[in-house]
């Protein structure tokens, strides 16, 4: 059976023909690269972007990108790739399970000696990017000099570092994100205040709390928030993965696993699942680390009206990232792209809840007045609280070298004990 959440409306155009009757003409806002404002520890070298612009006229440019995100697709497809293809530059997304389908493609003809690779840009950001800086898979020092860079707060530290791995313009920013919690406040009317009082709350409420099974994305989030949490904030963390530190996350969670859905024999295998469990009323919280789908959900009637994220008092954010493989067939046209999805205009298309509603990474004080006005649109609602209070008191992501042996971790300590 195909779920509501399976079937979430594509407005991404509609809301395009919105902004550009709204008369949002910030085009002629471009500068020169040689302009832009970059991060100084971005290593980026000047660019004729003239030069760049004329090769990639032409250029089909491949943008390997998670295919699960509905919403995601749909904007890339009915938004960036048509303002794409008025630069001359035919974008064409490739859909994939896992961003490391796309590294290991990458990865693969770098190893077979071809400087004619098939993937020209990739939607990338933590482990995966770590990994190709190892490996040396990405183009480098490139990113502080698209002109668009010039609206990006150079001293923006989620945008300094891609889950502790300095970015150093290896990549170009897309998007920021907040992991949160959300519950339903008609069943909830004593919400806790932290993950540890969430808990304790479990505990006493069996059977309606569960989190998805790491290494889904958005479980794994939760298990790097809950060892913030028992371990007592970032500073108590080591930049490398350390089983000692760990240790009390897996008994807190093991302790927890009787009271959870199910009493623990199974979890949610991804988000899709815990949401339909949270629309059902199975539970009565849910998670994700895109804040501004809940308004959506809420819209359409699949959650409950009632649905308030759950304050936490700090959060885990980060950024996502395009980059261009080193060996690029149309890396000219990878960078015309990732400088058109770092534009006012596709950054404003791109925040609209009602095509993605992905958190700008644009400083609004370095906008146009005209773009600093319709951003402000975006303040929030009775669901979801504006960004800014959002983000208050974020925490830095872990380092991407804890991602993996987390999971592994949690599934020998918890989900196996």
């Amino acid at each position: 059976m195909t779920s509501r959440l399976q079937k979430r409306p594509r407005r991404a155009a509609r809301a395009a023909a919105a902004l550009a009757a709204a008369g949002l003409m910030l085009g002629a806002c471009g500068a020169p690269a040689g302009d832009a404002a970059a991060d100084p520890e971005a290593q980026s070298e000047p660019m004729d972007w003239d030069a760049v612009t004329a090769e990639a006229r032409g250029q089909q440019v491949s943008l390997w990108m998670y295919g699960g995100d509905d919403r995601g697709n749909a904007y890339v497809d009915e938004v960036l790739a048509p303002a794409a293809q008025e630069l001359g530059v035919d974008l064409r997304r490739v859909p994939v399970v896992d961003t490391a389908d796309a590294l290991n493609r990458v990865l693969t003809e770098q190893q077979a000696g071809r400087d004619d690779g098939s993937v020209d840009l990739v939607w990338v950001n933590g482990e995966n990017f770590r990994s190709g800086r190892q490996a040396d898979a990405w183009e480098c020092g490139w990113a502080g000099s698209l002109p668009n860079s010039r609206f990006v707060d150079p001293e923006d530290p989620l945008l300094a570092e891609d889950f502790g791995t300095p970015v150093e313009g290896c990549e170009a920013p897309w998007h920021k994100a907040q992991f949160v919690l959300a519950y339903d406040s008609a069943r909830v009317q004593d919400p806790p205040g932290d993950l540890d009082s969430l808990l304790a709350w479990a505990q006493e409420h069996p059977g309606r709390f569960t989190y998805p099974a790491p290494p889904d994305f958005t479980g794994s989030a939760f298990l790097r928030q809950a060892l913030y949490d028992v371990a007592g904030g970032p500073s108590q963390v080591p930049a490398d993965f350390d089983a000692d530190v760990a240790a009390p996350l897996w008994q807190r969670l093991a302790d927890v696993a009787p009271s959870l859905w199910r009493e623990g024999g199974t979890y949610p295998r991804d988000l899709a699942q815990l949401e339909e469990l949270y629309a059902g009323g199975q539970v009565d919280f849910t998670m994700t680390y895109g804040p501004s789908t809940l308004e959506d959900l809420v819209a359409d009637g699949t959650f409950p009206a009632t649905t308030r994220v759950l304050p936490l008092g700090g959060s885990l954010g980060n950024a996502s990232f395009l980059a261009v493989p080193a060996n690029a067939t149309h890396a000219a046209g990878a960078k015309v792209v990732a400088d058109l999805a770092l534009s006012p205009e596709q950054q404003l298309a791109k925040a609209d809840p009602q095509v993605w509603g992905q958190y700008t990474v644009l400083d609004p004080s370095a906008l146009p007045p005209e773009a600093a006005e319709q951003l402000s649109r975006f303040t929030g609602s009775d669901v979801v609280p504006p960004f800014s209070e959002l983000s208050r008191g974020a925490l830095p992501e872990l380092p991407a070298g804890w991602v993996a042996p987390l999971e592994d971790a949690w599934r020998d300590q918890v989900l196996r004990r």
